[in-house]
């Protein structure tokens, strides 16, 4: 067993898969490292001195089956591969958990870095930085365009009725991680469920489309486009939501929560939604709605995270902040709803 083994990952026994379904693909030893980033699943970098691939699986320890599905995660890489939206290409999906103790799958090694706060965005310039958000709109713009029937993902999901089951869902996920009062959290979401807007027609969905979960080029251009774990077929605007959301200047020093905003030459928030309008030809006019509602997603998720930090079960720096956050969070989803 290699000295270097990260947990979670045992290389003899990925070695012996991979040479079993894919001979000829390892030519040696292979080393592998953990690799940050990713909302829960854990991601791997392995090598054999020549080539490098990457290894997504389930993170340690119990979990729900549907929560981290390989499957799901295979299947759409391997669905839009073909197509305009830069993804990895999928090698290998291993559903037999004797393996590594979990389902999990291999995908190329893509070159690129991730963007994930502003003075790393800011190193490299204003032009470059407005280049490189533009471009995430353009490859957003490139997603919703895919026919789901046509790559075979006409059944990833049911998009009827997304909107309200979100809604609901995420009512639950709260109700879960209630430890304290929150001013409006209830009234931001019973004003959400009031005013659901109607919905395009169904594309693929992302779930958690932002600049972090991309990697750029040297030219600026989106090489890949990663973390689908949240993805299925629904209603397109909550991707727009979300990233509107996200290039919202939060005006937290020290916070805890990585955006990239307030890098100069980032564009703002109406100059996102201008540019995935005119290029998709979506009604946008909803756009407020959208962008309240991940404010809301966000303020329960960190909520959720508070909760389990005042339990004494998060591992790290920084939980203790997190906190203070969510009131900020409640308070901007209020403000957009009311503003749109």
């Amino acid at each position: 067993m290699s000295s270097d083994q990260p947990p979670g990952l045992d290389l003899d026994r990925l070695r012996g898969h991979l040479d079993q379904e894919r001979p000829g693909l390892v030519h040696g030893p292979l080393t592998g490292r953990r690799i940050e980033g990713g909302r829960s699943n854990l991601t791997y970098a392995v090598s054999d001195g020549t080539s490098r691939w990457v290894v997504r699986r389930p993170p340690l320890g119990h979990v729900l089956a549907t929560a981290h599905d390989m499957k799901r995660e295979h299947r759409v890489i391997d669905a839009l591969h073909p197509t305009a939206v830069p993804v990895p290409r999928p090698l290998l999906l291993c559903e037999d958990d004797a393996v590594l103790g979990a389902p999990f799958y291999v995908m190329e090694f893509v070159d690129g870095t991730p963007y994930r706060t502003s003075p790393e965005l800011a190193a490299i310039g204003p032009e470059r930085t407005r280049d490189a958000v533009l471009a995430l709109v353009d490859t957003l713009v490139d997603l919703h365009a895919v026919d789901p029937a046509e790559v075979g993902l006409a059944d990833f999901g049911r998009p009827e009725g997304f909107l309200d089951r979100q809604l609901r869902r995420w009512g639950k996920q709260l109700d879960a991680s209630r430890g304290r009062e929150l001013a409006g959290i209830d009234e931001l979401h019973a004003a959400l469920g009031r005013e659901l807007p109607h919905s395009p027609a169904p594309a693929i969905v992302h779930g958690d489309y932002r600049l972090d979960n991309v990697l750029l080029g040297e030219d600026d251009r989106i090489k890949a486009v990663l973390d689908w774990e949240m993805s299925t077929l629904g209603d397109p605007l909550t991707d727009l939501g979300l990233l509107v959301m996200y290039s919202q200047p939060l005006e937290l020093p020290n916070s805890p929560i990585s955006t990239t905003s307030s890098a100069p030459g980032h564009p703002d928030p109406r100059e996102l939604v201008e540019r995935y309008a005119a290029l998709s030809g979506r009604d946008v006019s909803a756009v407020s709605w959208y962008t309240a509602f991940a404010w809301f997603k966000l303020a329960v998720i960190l909520e959720g995270i508070h909760y389990r930090y005042t339990l004494g079960q998060t591992v790290g720096a920084g939980f203790d902040r997190i906190g203070e956050l969510v009131p900020v969070f409640i308070d901007h989803g209020l403000t957009t709803l009311q503003e749109g």
